[in-house]
């Protein structure tokens, strides 16, 4: 009797010790070790991978953005540079164009005192005329014209008072006579045009 209990009490426990062991081994493979992490689902994996796809494409843009202002940005500086080293030379040209305008003046009225059969004299005089054509010449062709002044309206956009001169209404802030001309370069005014404006 002693026997049969105490061979009822092993199997009992051994049957015991199987149901825990199938538990832990259960246990053991859905419960992910320490150190160690569950694999992520696929759908789980769809998501991280178009989310890193949307960051990717978002970087991508920006920098396509930006490269594309860098660009604008210095080709706008360069044709600037290009715009301000020209007006530079002109405006060191324009006393040069004061000085022809000058000397014309006064070979005009030399011209006149000069005897007409002086060959020479007559020779110069075409010569600084021909000179000159050329330089306004060279000035038209790279934009650089001269400004109306003549009968025209006093501009301060293009005009330079240097004195005001009493006149009838009908001369009345208008140009009266230019001590100096004035340029543009394009659009942009590289010098203003010296005048008298009636009052």
């Amino acid at each position: 009797m002693k026997e049969e209990k105490k061979e009822k009490l092993q199997e009992e426990v051994l049957n015991e010790d199987a149901v825990i062991n199938e538990d832990a081994a259960q246990n053991e493979e859905t419960t992910p070790q320490p150190g160690e992490e569950s694999a992520p689902s696929a759908e789980e994996q769809l998501a991280q991978a178009q989310a890193r796809i949307e960051e990717l494409e978002d970087k991508n843009l920006r920098m396509m953005a930006e490269f594309d202002n860098f660009r604008r940005r210095t080709n706008k500086e360069k044709l600037d540079l290009m715009a301000t080293a020209g007006e530079r030379i002109f405006k060191e040209m324009l006393p040069l164009v004061d000085d022809f305008e000058r000397a014309i003046d006064n070979v005009q009225r030399d011209n006149a005192q000069a005897p007409k059969e002086d060959e020479r004299y007559q020779a110069m005089v075409e010569g600084v005329n021909l000179i000159y054509q050329k330089f306004l010449s060279f000035l038209d062709k790279n934009d650089v014209h001269v400004i109306e002044t003549e009968g025209a309206d006093f501009n301060t956009d293009e005009h330079e008072a240097v004195t005001t001169f009493a006149a009838g209404e009908d001369k009345k802030g208008k140009v009266i006579d230019c001590t100096q001309k004035g340029y543009k370069l394009g659009e942009k005014v590289i010098r203003f045009a010296k005048v008298v404006v009636g009052e």
